[in-house]
């Protein structure tokens, strides 16, 4: 390893010249990965917690049906849109001051959205929300890769870190349930605030990075413009055709927009002496396989967590808390398939042979979901199928996250935890308006089609709730065909060994560079 970037990476946390296998001490690598954690459950619980409060924000603000999506989709556009730029500002700023900023901006606008008043003053917040979500997120990320550099120990700590990633979502589901049911739907934004304050004071006290290790490069304006306009055009455009329909001429134009807008963004990166996103870091085949399929899980995922809310608090007719507790099974998955295979085999055998067949265990947990009905028992369908949904995604995630952005340059590292939560991002935001969009369209035909058949009131509300059990499951069927292609992705094109136990790999020019890992961010 170069003595440049060794120092970079291993004095990124704790005391300079400290001992440990990445230049820090043990234990103020674990404290810090604690406190890290604790931010990454914070902006994970805010992405599902809201779902849960939806319902009673929106009769309190007075929300009309069409703008409630607003709440999810202003805070998936400046997040998504952002992202890159919040990264590159994290490896120019420094990864911590970018860290403790992002908590404290999010901590506020959590306030801010507590204390709404009325829609408009709730979307600003979430919009706030996701522009200091787009600077924590790199810079956490960031910091994580650059700490754990040692084999066995970036697989346990990204085992611990994956497992809250991807389980923190449900475990919002639970909180948000308690908080709505028992206190106020306030109390879901300002549960954020000592989440921020914790990790943060503790960020305040542990980490220490050097300025050796940031890229004081000129700030690329042209590819902050390009890349946010179009990344904001391409959620945007889903999102609309969710309401408006694909035809709808602003759709298209977002579209065409977003395409044009991508395209100069890429050629602008090309040419640029000191890019946003350095092309090299998306143009790596197993990077960029990992970036894809992880996208792509992300779009079926994001829309099914929608879907079973619903279905169970309108059809079932659950309470917000036995909502959040049916979530469970999938958490208990996603934590066994984390850090009890995932982690432990990820020194073993090649990322694609736990990415693959992770991806299709969901592919089968999401099949057994379309057999759903209005009298479906939870026992028998809902709770094995939650269950293989967890284990495959953790299992899947966990090599993902020590591939994502194996061989970075540690200059790099900032944009490079970026593209992998704008992967998932704007993958999360294209799954909730593809898969609402398509469900929508089943429900309306198939109430069209058996609203007349129904006499009495009792009928017709049998067939309001049948329609909407239809289109959930048309609308899982391709979650299930998105999954499969994540899959084959993923054996295609992910084609590394096994990772290498050292904490280095040789770059082409002889050099050698850190290898770092970044978990993911699941919404």
């Amino acid at each position: 390893m170069s003595e440049t970037a060794s120092s970079a990476s291993g004095k990124a946390l704790g005391a300079p010249g400290s001992p440990g296998s990445s230049g820090v001490p043990g234990a103020n690598r674990w404290k810090a990965l604690g406190f890290i954690a604790i931010a990454q459950l914070m902006v994970v619980l805010d992405a599902t917690i809201v779902n849960i409060a939806l319902p009673s924000a929106q009769q309190d603000l007075g929300i009309s049906d069409g703008n409630r999506q607003w709440v999810v989709t202003a805070y998936a556009l400046a997040f998504g849109g952002l992202l890159l730029f919040g990264g590159r500002m994290a490896d120019l700023w420094g990864r911590k001051r970018a860290f403790v900023l992002g908590l404290g901006g999010f901590a506020a606008a959590s306030a801010l959205g507590g204390a709404a008043t009325n829609e408009a003053m709730m979307f600003g917040a979430r919009a706030l929300q996701g522009v200091f979500g787009a600077l924590l997120a790199p810079a956490a990320l960031s910091l994580l890769a650059v700490m754990f550099t040692d084999g066995k120990e970036r697989a346990k700590a990204f085992g611990i870190y994956g497992a809250i990633a991807g389980g923190g979502g449900a475990v919002g589901l639970i909180l948000g349930g308690f908080l709505t049911e028992y206190l106020d739907w306030r109390w879901t934004f300002f549960v954020n605030i000592p989440f921020a304050v914790v990790a943060a004071v503790g960020a305040y006290f542990v980490i220490r990075e050097p300025a050796g290790g940031r890229n004081r490069s000129p700030l690329d304006i042209p590819g902050v413009v390009l890349s946010t306009l179009g990344l904001v055009a391409l959620v945007y455009g889903f999102t609309r055709a969710e309401s408006d329909g694909w035809g709808d001429s602003v759709t298209v134009g977002m579209f065409v927009a977003s395409a044009v807008l991508l395209a100069a963004f890429v050629l602008v990166e090309s040419r640029v002496g000191a890019p946003l996103l350095p092309l090299r870091v998306i143009t790596e085949r197993n990077r960029g396989g990992v970036y894809l399929s992880l996208g792509l899980a992300i779009i079926a995922m994001f829309g099914l967590f929608l879907f079973l809310t619903y279905y169970l608090q309108v059809v079932k007719g659950y309470s917000p808390v036995r909502t959040g507790f049916a979530f469970l099974p999938m958490v208990a998955g996603m934590i066994t398939g984390s850090t009890q295979i995932g982690a432990r085999l990820m020194t073993r055998v090649a990322p694609r042979l736990l990415m693959g067949p992770g991806f299709l265990v969901a592919a089968v947990g999401m099949l057994l979901l379309t057999r759903m009905e209005i009298g479906s028992s939870y026992a028998a369908l809902l709770l094995p199928a939650m269950l293989l949904l967890g284990l495959g995604m953790g299992t899947a995630f966990m090599p993902a996250m020590s591939l994502a952005t194996q061989g970075v340059e540690p200059r790099d590292s900032g944009v490079a935890s970026a593209m992998v939560n704008t992967s998932q991002q704007v993958g999360g935001a294209i799954g909730t308006a593809l898969l609402n969009t398509i469900a929508a369209s089943a429900t309306t035909a198939y109430v069209a089609d058996h609203i007349g058949g129904a006499a009495s009131r009792s009928q017709q509300q049998l067939v309001q709730l049948q329609g909407q059990v239809e289109g959930y499951t048309s609308a899982i069927w391709f979650a299930v065909g998105i999954l499969v292609v994540a899959a084959v992705i993923a054996l295609t094109l992910v084609n590394a060994g096994r990772p290498p136990h050292p904490a280095a790999v040789s770059s082409p020019d002889g050099t050698d560079r850190d290898e770092v890992a970044v978990p993911v961010i699941a919404h």
